[in-house]
């Protein structure tokens, strides 16, 4: 797999359904893990320690990105239930994303605790406990770091696909797709890609959930290269 053209300090760390999976950037380098299930949680040791930065992302598909000429905080609600399912009980929050101009609005209430007790089991040296924002507000972040004209992030985990492109600094795509396995993720992908009129075969694809080799080797066949970031 190609090298990483995104680097950060402290741990970063991933949460679904299933469980969790995290990296850690120290003196020695970037260090991956698997995905891991949540029982693994008080015995995973870079969990043991604080760090300079940290971030945990939820794979929630609760998302909407809205522009920011058209959002008010008291519609936020309102703004989320027309793409997604929204239960009475589900909290709604919002966090901004300047460099496109937009708010991310998001419910975190997916029906995992995993991300809550990493908040309180995992801090920066502050001892501040970090907000957990979606998966999608991180791959939005990452975009203007990657080299290529053509910025493609995608995260697939527990039956959803987060996919957002870029064009130079014009992001042309922000969604979560329901996919139960891989090759359906695939699908939703190279549709995308179709429908933007990119060319796979000169475009780098970065994921930011863990690939297996199948799953690596599969988008090998149509991408000019593959990368996990």
């Amino acid at each position: 797999m190609d090298q990483n053209p995104i680097s950060f300090t402290g741990i970063s760390i991933q949460v679904s359904l299933s469980g969790y999976s995290f990296k850690v950037a120290g003196p020695s380098g970037v260090t991956a893990s698997d995905w891991l299930g949540a029982e693994r949680l008080f015995t995973t040791p870079e969990f043991q320690r604080r760090y300079n930065r940290v971030e945990i992302s939820l794979l929630t598909p609760k998302v909407s990105l809205v522009p920011d000429m058209f959002f008010a905080p008291e519609q936020a609600r309102k703004a989320l239930s027309e793409v997604v399912s929204l239960d009475d009980s589900d909290k709604v929050e919002w966090v901004p994303v300047p460099a496109f101009s937009s708010v991310l609005v998001f419910s975190n209430s997916i029906g995992e605790s995993l991300s809550r007790v990493l908040t309180q089991t995992v801090l920066p040296a502050s001892g501040e406990p970090v907000r957990v924002l979606p998966e999608l507000y991180y791959q939005l972040s990452m975009l203007e770091a990657l080299p290529d004209y053509n910025k493609i992030i995608a995260s697939w985990m527990d039956g959803w696909l987060h996919l957002t492109i870029a064009q130079g600094k014009t992001l042309r795509l922000a969604n979560v797709f329901a996919a139960p396995d891989f090759t359906t993720a695939e699908y939703f992908l190279f549709l995308a890609m179709k429908r933007l009129q990119l060319n796979p075969e000169v475009s780098t694809v970065c994921f930011h959930t863990p690939l297996d080799a199948d799953a690596e080797m599969s988008l090998y066949r149509y991408f000019k290269s593959v990368v996990q970031l």
